[in-house]
């Protein structure tokens, strides 16, 4: 994927010196169109060598973690699901424990490159975030909840969640939209 995402770069730096030295709009968007398949493929390209890197001992991600000899179980791994069966749609929760712990309220990213820290508030202000009814918005699998306009939502699936809920499953407020903050001031102007 990468070899094509390359390939298309070319293809589109070519084309974008061909429309500009010949004033031919068609070929800018033609090249601007390279330029995103370009992207695709290289984003795919990523992925798939970081699921390989990730996978044991060479084998493809999700297959039993047999090694170069052809030896192991052969048995494939279980994929579980970070959903909680409530009886209803299911809400998501973050990786690891539901309940916060000092690493979290610390501020550090949990692990992940791009997670945001966390908000710091003090404990009445999380109590009282705890018992709001407003929606927040979560991401599968990670471990902090965002307003609505939160940067770090861009790009990603998110779904909406009532406050009290994602406390109680163990989300985290994102220190760069401050929804604890905002959510209590809004709250106040009530």
């Amino acid at each position: 994927m990468i070899v094509i995402s390359l390939a298309l770069i070319l293809v589109a730096v070519v084309l974008l010196v061909f429309g500009l030295a010949g004033g031919s709009s068609p070929l800018l968007v033609v090249s601007i169109g390279a330029s995103l398949l370009a992207a695709v493929a290289l984003v795919a390209g990523a992925r798939q060598a970081a699921g390989r890197a990730s996978a044991p001992n060479g084998a493809p991600a999700g297959h039993g973690g047999r090694g170069g000899d052809g030896r192991g179980s052969g048995i494939p791994t279980q994929q579980t699901s970070a959903t909680v069966d409530t009886g209803d749609a299911g809400w998501r929760q973050p990786p690891g424990s539901p309940v916060t712990g000092p690493r979290e309220r610390s501020g550090v990213a949990d692990g992940y490159d791009d997670e945001p820290a966390t908000e710091e508030t003090t404990a009445e202000q999380a109590a009282r975030v705890a018992r709001l009814a407003d929606e927040v918005r979560v991401v599968d699998g990670r471990p902090r909840y965002h307003l609505d306009e939160c940067p770090h939502l861009v790009g990603r699936e998110h779904e909406p969640l009532p406050v009290a809920e994602a406390v109680e499953l163990g989300f985290t407020p994102c220190a760069h939209c401050t929804p604890d903050t905002v959510l209590l001031a809004e709250t106040e102007r009530r």
